[in-house]
């Protein structure tokens, strides 16, 4: 017998919220699917609701009634909305549940529930009733968040995975949310980021898909605490000034029997011809973007975690295998849309709205999309043809410099349009430039091993990718070890190699990453006009034969200058001439070569002043000693 009582019927819906819904409009679906903590007539107890139009059947099962499919079985409603729904008195925070479905053609399915705010700790598999009340403390943060978030501010974004950022002593075992409030808030401080980003946080079954195989869309992974547990983190993160954007998933979901594949025994999120509706690459299903529940699902799932956990942003992955139907597929192997071409309009529709929806009730907030593609307008509004998004990872960009940077110096003067080539389309979209995850995995190895030369030489070549980096103009991402130079390809089992940061090379350019970001943030000129072509200007891009590249960054105020070097060789360059458009003195903000960055320190940079005769075709220049591999970024002094 269970110790529960029977199922009461009763709904949280309105008929409003159910036309909301059917009509693919409902964006805070979570407010009434899922399990809720309620009291009803005086009696306390949990009020469950889940989607499953198909079933013949739904019941509640879990410890409570001995997993008895018999026991505790939903009401479906009356209006076809397809919603099994039912109160049972009793039930609270802690229990542990799953939905028994009765499919269509008589199969018996356990599922997780789609809306669950927390799940067992993997490798178990049932969802657990669970509020996200949570007592906040970031109302500082929250009330000037676009100060922080708006596109003319500078965007240092640290990548981070949570359950390999730092392991703990002795052991495999990752860190919790709690500890994490402490430990990686207080680097990131140290390091002076602006924002971190966390690869996906929600629920997941196997841990070394990273998190992008999400079977809960609702629940920050149970490995490393509870929600509040989580939401303790993101407050942490605000009280320190810190952003916090999150790795988001629309683009595809594992097929693990509890997860929403087959979820009342038909395709219900995904599509049935597997042309449209299985993915290649990841051998995982692709959400029905044409389906409008579906819609409301994953448009309140991204509404839910800026609204209960105070994030600040969402970074859409793999953007690209969502707008083509052909992505990764061959002839035969995709269904073209009904004008014969190979764009995804069903999911071109779903970002303008997804994107359109969290701009208007969040303004103060961010998304960006990670792209590989040449689609137009993907960080264009909306109202002129664009998907929506804030910004765009500069996919191009990271490919050509990685490449570049490999070459040896002495060829590197045969490869100079690659280091260039991203200036001729840097304006085209609101860019991000990142060095991710995907860049040191999958055999690629850490980033200090396309550095060519002796150690001195990689080093400083890291040291002059980072320069170039936070100089070019664009918001910055750099994923975590990348800071101070792993030395080998990222490992979730074994985390991060922080014993390296008591060696002097990746000591000091741990220093420099941190200062080359409080730079960055000072420099009005390196961030005000990031997404617009006369915050950039040449003043020598076609030194090949040196492999120098010298540019200006521009601010809003006329003066607002910063003159960038960079020499990619580790020849001395000795009376080089930059042009510039001001008279006056320049001094040195940053010179990479510096000793305490692990450089030569032969050749610090005096106070420039300006010879009043014309150079690269400016009425200005100055004459200075460039570094070996090297950074060099310049301010004019005076009154702006």
């Amino acid at each position: 017998m269970s110790s529960v009582n029977k199922v009461v019927a009763h709904s949280l819906f309105t008929d409003f919220d159910i036309s909301l819904w059917k009509a693919g409009k409902n964006f805070r679906a979570y407010d009434k699917l899922g399990s809720h903590v309620i009291e009803v007539d005086g009696t306390k107890g949990t009020y469950f609701s889940v989607w499953a139009p198909s079933a013949r059947a739904v019941s509640v099962v879990g410890d409570f009634n001995y997993w008895n499919r018999q026991e505790h079985k939903l009401n479906p409603r009356w209006d076809s909305s397809g919603i099994w729904e039912g109160f049972l008195p009793g039930l609270g925070n802690g229990t542990v549940y799953k939905y028994a479905i009765d499919g269509p053609d008589g199969e018996h399915l356990e599922k997780g529930d789609p809306f669950a705010r927390l799940w067992e700790v993997p490798p178990k598999t049932a969802s657990v009733v669970w509020d996200t009340y949570y007592e906040w403390d970031d109302k500082e943060w929250m009330d000037k968040r676009i100060e922080a978030n708006g596109i003319d501010r500078p965007y240092s974004v640290y990548e981070c995975h949570l359950g390999s950022w730092k392991k703990k002593e002795g052991g495999m075992e990752s860190l919790s949310y709690r500890e994490l409030a402490v430990e990686l808030v207080a680097y990131l401080k140290k390091m002076n980021f602006t924002h971190v980003e966390f690869l996906p946080v929600m629920e997941h079954p196997y841990f070394p898909s990273w998190g992008y195989q999400i079977t809960g869309y609702f629940a920050p992974s149970s490995r490393f605490g509870g929600p509040q547990d989580f939401m303790y983190l993101v407050d942490e993160l605000h009280k320190a000034g810190i952003g916090v954007i999150l790795d988001w998933v629309p683009s595809h979901f594992p097929t693990d029997d509890h997860g929403l594949a087959q979820f009342d025994g038909t395709h219900l999120f995904d599509h049935e011809d597997p042309r449209l509706g299985f993915h290649p690459d990841w051998k995982s299903a692709i959400f029905n973007y044409g389906r409008n529940e579906v819609r409301s699902f994953l448009i309140s799932n991204a509404l839910f975690w800026l609204d209960r956990y105070h994030i600040d942003g969402l970074r859409v992955d793999a953007v690209a295998s969502m707008l083509y139907l052909d992505y990764s597929r061959k002839e035969g192997e995709w269904i073209p849309n009904k004008y014969g071409g190979n764009e995804n309009l069903e999911a071109i529709g779903f970002l303008r709205e997804f994107n359109e929806t969290i701009f208007r009730e969040y303004p103060d907030t961010m998304t960006i999309a990670e792209e590989s593609t040449a689609f137009s307008g993907v960080s264009r509004p909306t109202y002129v043809g664009g998907l929506g998004f804030g910004q765009k990872w500069m996919m191009g960009w990271m490919h050509d410099t990685l490449g570049y940077f490999k070459h040896e110096p002495i060829h590197r003067s045969y490869h100079h349009g690659e280091i260039t080539f991203s200036l001729v389309y840097a304006f085209s979209e609101n860019f991000m430039l990142p060095l991710s995850h995907d860049e040191v995995v999958h055999g690629k190895g850490p980033l200090i091993d396309r550095m060519p030369g002796d150690e001195w030489q990689r080093f400083a070549n890291m040291r002059a990718l980072y320069g170039y980096m936070y100089t070019h103009p664009g918001s910055k991402l750099l994923f975590m070890g990348g800071e101070f130079g792993q030395t080998t390809e990222w490992s979730i089992e074994k985390g991060i190699d922080w014993n390296l940061t008591k060696y002097a090379p990746h000591k000091t350019l741990q220093k420099f990453v941190a200062d080359l970001n409080k730079l960055y943030q000072s420099t009005t000129a390196l961030y005000e006009k990031a997404y617009d072509p006369k915050g950039f200007e040449w003043i020598d891009g076609g030194d090949h034969q040196n492999s120098v590249l010298s540019y200006l960054r521009r601010g809003k105020k006329e003066k607002d200058i910063a003159v960038v070097i960079n020499n990619f060789t580790p020849a001395v360059r000795h009376h080089y001439r930059i042009g510039v458009p001001f008279k006056g003195t320049y001094a040195a903000i940053l010179n990479s070569d510096e000793e305490k960055y692990g450089g030569t320190g032969n050749y610090d940079l005096p106070k420039l002043k300006a010879a009043d005769s014309e150079w690269n075709g400016r009425p200005y220049h100055l004459e200075m000693t460039i570094p070996p591999l090297s950074t060099v970024v310049l301010k004019l002094q005076g009154k702006k």
